[in-house]
């Protein structure tokens, strides 16, 4: 067995120690992975003064130069070793967290399990039937009550529509009757009118246009009140 493998042992061999919550693990790896991020900035710059170093040398002391090289080579190694350690860590941390989300969603969701349980304990199907009908006929006797309410009420109008429009009609011809007798009519002269002259010929429209505005409206004037005399013998 190899050593890593007998150190997990003997560290899990201990039944007292309890199992660490989500939250102090989470902790851990957090801590953890900061550490390793200083450790790579470390490694990123010895890294950089290595390099440096070999150039400085050059080929004037190959050896110092290649001993800087052999440094550079073993803290690239360790830099590779620390992005691998970092990566398998965020994975773990990313796991935990989601399995410790799971964990809260499964309890909440227990919790309300619960609670619908312990408000469901009281409530009977059948009473619940019974309200919801009588719910629906208290809306029924309301929708009844405000459409009577909505309903013309009528006091005393029972009436024939018929003799209504007959008296109506009576009104207007009444009213009518009053406006006809209130219009004035002309007096008729006593004495024979003298006989009515023939009319000259109507004068082509181009003649009419031709004469005077007054001159034409006097002549439709006279021609109205011969008119009148003649309606009126």
């Amino acid at each position: 067995m190899s050593k890593l493998g007998k150190l997990f042992k003997g560290g899990g061999s201990s039944k007292s120690r309890a199992a660490p919550s989500p939250q102090e693990a989470l902790a851990r790896l957090r801590e953890t992975e900061e550490m390793l991020g200083k450790k790579q900035e470390y490694l990123e710059n010895r890294i950089q003064r290595e390099l440096a170093l070999a150039k400085k040398h050059g080929t004037q002391n190959k050896r110092a130069a290649l001993q800087a090289l052999k440094r550079k080579k073993r803290f690239e190694k360790q830099l590779t070793q620390i992005d691998g350690t970092l990566s398998t860590i965020e994975f773990q941390r990313e796991a935990l967290e989601n399995s410790h989300t799971n964990t809260e969603v499964l309890r909440n969701m227990g919790f309300a399990a619960k609670a619908m349980k312990a408000a469901h304990e009281n409530m009977d199907l059948n009473k619940i039937d019974d309200l919801m009908q009588e719910i629906t006929e208290q809306q029924d006797i309301a929708q009844e009550i405000s459409e009577a309410f909505s309903q013309r009420v009528g006091f005393g109008d029972d009436f024939d529509e018929d003799e209504l429009m007959a008296e109506l009609e009576e009104l207007e011809q009444e009213e009518l009757n009053k406006k006809m007798t209130n219009i004035r009519l002309p007096n008729v002269p006593s004495s024979s009118l003298p006989a009515q002259p023939d009319r000259k010929p109507s004068l082509p429209s181009t003649a009419r246009r031709s004469q005077p505005a007054s001159s034409r409206r006097a002549e439709e004037d006279d021609d109205d009140i011969k008119q009148l005399a003649t309606w009126a013998t």
